[in-house]
């Protein structure tokens, strides 16, 4: 897959791929208009949406109702270094949901790929090429 990324203005940041377009932006006190999340808040909502579809899933394929279910992410972040150490993600199911489905349904979030990149992360490779157009 190729993304590109453009500056459209401002201290925003868009990602470019297929027919899709990712807007990101900094707030007003990083220079930014807030208009669209931050590059690093769209990165954890990422991480929360992959839980999700993986929670969506389970429920589809057992004909299990969604509604009532929320998956609440919760941070914290090492005070010295200021990064992320910590990533709670708690399912919330409504009294109705079936209890023999609770164990199941944290091991099927637990299959998210974004959370598995992050416990085996890619190597990177940054370089600059000079393009004539």
């Amino acid at each position: 897959m190729e993304m590109i990324v453009d500056f459209p203005g401002g201290a925003r940041v868009d990602a470019h791929f297929g027919p899709y377009t990712i807007k990101t932006d900094q707030p007003p006190m990083g220079g930014g208009e807030g208009s669209a999340p931050t590059p690093f808040a769209t990165f954890l909502g990422s991480l929360a949406t992959c839980a999700g579809i993986y929670i969506l899933g389970f429920c589809r394929q057992r004909g299990l109702d969604t509604t009532g279910i929320r998956l609440v992410q919760r941070l914290k972040s090492n005070p010295m270094t200021g990064l992320v150490s910590d990533v709670e993600m708690e399912i919330q199911v409504p009294p109705t949901f079936p209890e023999k489905y609770y164990n199941a349904l944290v091991r099927s979030a637990e299959q998210c790929a974004v959370k598995k990149h992050m416990e085996t992360p890619p190597k990177f490779h940054v370089h600059t090429e000079v393009v004539t157009e």
